[in-house]
């Protein structure tokens, strides 16, 4: 019964949604289809049901969710500008657009984890900050995408 007991709570846990690792050089972009290889500008979707959608930029993730139900995901994940390759979580990120500072989708869109850094990487770079919120905003009226 102890033997049964365990190998359903690994189940469970096994079908738990949660991220994924991103392959890079191998997984596709779900919303442009280029392969992801910028560990420093990838991004990832979780769905409450545990499907994962992998992105090769933020703007493409910002892009896929905008007409979207945002509750219908359990995980919104960037890369942290400053480690690439480690996903942070979308909705607290701040955000940097610079034009010194490119990404893979040319909206020049960086995301860190730490608001001062964000904050100092601004004054060394010139751009414009945003919060998750803000961002979606301006990306919807296409004020943020290249032309």
């Amino acid at each position: 019964m102890r033997t049964l007991l365990i190998l359903f709570t690994l189940s469970i846990l096994a079908c738990s949604p949660g991220p994924q690792s991103i392959r890079y050089g191998e997984d596709a972009c779900y919303f442009c289809k280029m392969t992801i290889v910028d560990q420093q500008h990838s991004a990832e979707a979780v769905t409450a049901k545990g499907k994962v959608y992998k992105f090769d930029a933020i703007e493409c993730l910002v892009q896929y969710i905008i007409p979207l139900d945002e509750a219908t995901f359990t995980h919104l994940l960037v890369a942290d500008f400053d480690q690439p390759g480690s996903l942070i979580d979308a909705r607290t990120a701040s955000y940097l657009v610079s034009p010194n500072l490119p990404s893979p989708m040319g909206a020049f869109l960086n995301a860190f984890d730490n608001p001062n850094r964000s904050a100092s990487v601004l004054h060394e770079q010139s751009g414009t900050l945003y919060s998750w919120d803000s961002l979606k905003e301006n990306m919807a009226s296409n004020s943020l995408m290249p032309r």
